[in-house]
């Protein structure tokens, strides 16, 4: 076997990793990359994190010829490029945009459960700013409310870059948001993912307890 050729900076609690973990799995390509764990949260720093991506987020990714990629979406467009399978993003037309939208709201997902979680574990408790979190939660039941009522059948017909982001975002809410009982709200949704959750790259990505 040879030695990996990629590294992948990463935290196994972070779900826009987990994204990226899941299609390692999904195109066969684990052992093209080698996973160093660093601890990123907003209010600390990891100075070769920031050297490699001067964001300070992960994702990121160095390659073979030493460039470094970041933000999970360019990632995942990269990592699809570099296997011999089906593309899980299209390459073209309108099921390409369609695809990324769909994925993009699954992000939008994310973005607002782990500013949620900053604002709630991370924050003084009396600076906690409770109607700013309540538009977060807003934005999270919009998209669900959207993937329930007009997406359930493009989201079943194919795991893709699409089912992976809303797949990785359900699991990120049942990880962080245990309280929020989603699925009573959104059953389609939910007999979906209880579905897909099985898959064997949802389940060796779980993060942990």
């Amino acid at each position: 076997m040879s030695s990996p050729s990629m590294t992948l900076f990463y935290s196994p609690t972070s779900p826009f990793v987990r994204k990226v973990m899941v299609l390692l799995h999904e195109t066969g390509q684990l052992d093209r990359v080698a996973l160093q764990q660093v601890q990123a949260p907003p209010t600390t720093t990891d100075g070769e994190l920031n050297r490699l991506n001067p964001a300070g987020k992960i994702p990121a990714l160095r390659l073979a010829d030493g460039n470094v990629l970041h933000d999970s979406r360019v990632i995942l467009d990269y990592l699809d490029q570099q296997h011999v399978g089906d593309p899980l993003i299209p390459l073209q037309g309108p099921s390409r945009w369609r695809r990324l939208t769909l994925a993009s709201l699954a992000d939008a997902i994310l973005d607002a459960a782990v500013l949620i979680r900053y604002e709630s574990f991370l924050r003084p408790a009396d600076k906690r700013w409770e109607q700013w979190q309540q538009g977060q939660q807003a934005k999270i039941e919009r998209a669900l409310q959207q993937f329930e009522d007009e997406a359930i059948a493009e989201l079943a017909c194919h795991f893709d870059i699409a089912a992976i982001g809303v797949a990785c975002a359900l699991g990120y809410l049942d990880f962080r948001q245990a309280q929020l009982g989603w699925r009573e709200r959104f059953p389609q949704l939910a007999g979906w993912y209880a579905e897909i959750s099985q898959r064997p790259s949802m389940q060796a990505t779980q993060p942990p307890d």
